[in-house]
C-alpha cells in the first residue's frame, strides 16, 4: 500500500461491522491509526441484530493484523458523554486526531403515517442527532492539532430519491447533506474539510435482512435474497444490485486524503448510476 495516511488518527463510529468496519481496515491499510467506536446492545426498534463487542473486537484485530494501532470503545452515538470520553482515550493513547467519519446509522422501514413515536425518534436520534454528537465530540480535537484535517459524514441516496416507507431515514440523512455543507462554511478557515458520501444499497447487516427484503418485494411473504436482488438491480444503471462496504471505503479514502485536497461541503453519490 501507498500509506497515503501515514501519521493520521481516524475516529470513526458504527466500526464493529459493514461499511464502519471496511473505513477502518481501508484507512489502516493506507497508515492511519484508529479509534473504533460501536454500540454493544441492541438498538430498540430495529428489527435485525445490532452490532456487539465481539464485532468490534474482530475490527481491532485486522486492524492490528495490518500493524496499526486501534484504540476501541463501546458508545452509543445518542450517548455525547461516551462519545466524548471514546475520543479523549484515543487521542490520549495515539496522540492526534485527524479525520473523522460519522458513519453509525440504522435502517427500519416503517410507514410515515402509521410508525410510532419511537421508530421516528430512534431513527433520527442515531442517523441525525448521533452525527452531529459525534461532531461535536471529536471535531475539537482535530482543530486543537491546527494541521487542518478531513470530517465524512455517511448520507444516502435516499437523501435525494423519494422511498415509501423510508420517511425517518430519508429525512435524516437528507439532513446530513445540509449538515456536512454549514460545518463546511464554518470549519473552512481552518482547512478542516467536510463532505458526504451517498451510497446506494450496500451488503451490509443493515441491508441483508428480511425486513428490507420486505420493502422491496412487498409482493412476497417471506422474500429472499434473491428476490430482494432482482429488484434492487433494477434500481441501478450499472448492473449490480449491490455495492461492497470497500466501494464506499474507497470514495471515503479519496475524501480524506490530499487527493481531495480541495473539496468539501460536497455530496459523493456511490450509487452505481442509481
Amino acid at each position: 500500500m501507498t500509506e497515503k495516511l501515514a501519521g493520521k488518527v481516524a475516529f470513526i463510529t458504527g466500526a464493529a461491522r459493514g461499511q464502519g468496519r471496511s473505513h477502518a481496515v481501508r484507512l489502516a491499510q493506507e497508515g492511519a491509526d484508529i479509534i473504533a467506536v460501536d454500540i454493544s446492545r441492541q438498538v430498540e426498534t430495529v428489527g435485525y441484530p445490532t452490532a456487539d463487542a465481539a464485532q468490534l473486537a474482530e475490527t481491532v484485530r485486522l486492524v492490528e493484523g495490518l500493524g496499526r494501532r486501534v484504540v476501541a470503545r463501546e458508545a452509543d452515538v445518542r450517548d455525547l458523554d461516551a462519545l466524548t470520553a471514546a475520543v479523549e482515550d484515543g487521542v490520549a493513547e495515539l496522540g492526534r486526531l485527524d479525520i473523522v467519519l460519522a458513519n453509525a446509522g440504522v435502517f427500519t422501514p416503517a410507514s410515515a403515517l402509521d410508525m410510532s413515536v419511537e421508530t421516528w425518534q430512534t431513527m433520527i436520534d442515531i442517523n441525525l442527532t448521533g452525527v452531529w454528537k459525534t461532531v461535536k465530540a471529536a471535531v475539537p480535537h482535530v482543530r486543537a492539532g491546527k494541521r487542518g484535517g478531513a470530517v465524512v459524514l455517511t448520507g444516502s441516496m435516499a437523501a435525494m430519491h423519494p422511498t415509501a416507507n423510508t420517511a425517518h431515514y430519508s429525512a435524516a440523512k437528507a439532513g446530513l447533506v445540509m449538515l456536512a455543507q454549514v460545518l463546511a462554511k464554518e470549519l473552512a478557515s481552518e482547512s478542516i474539510r467536510v463532505n458526504t458520501v451517498l451510497p446506494t444499497t450496500v451488503a451490509t447487516d443493515m441491508i441483508l435482512n428480511e425486513a428490507s427484503y420486505r420493502l422491496f418485494r412487498p409482493d412476497l411473504e417471506h422474500p429472499t435474497r434473491a428476490d430482494f436482488e432482482e429488484v434492487a438491480a433494477t434500481m441501478n444503471q450499472l448492473p449490480v444490485a449491490l455495492v461492497e462496504p470497500v466501494d464506499i471505503s474507497h470514495a471515503v479514502l479519496y475524501a480524506v486524503t490530499d487527493a481531495s485536497r480541495y473539496v468539501t461541503g460536497t455530496a459523493l453519490p456511490v450509487n452505481a448510476g442509481v
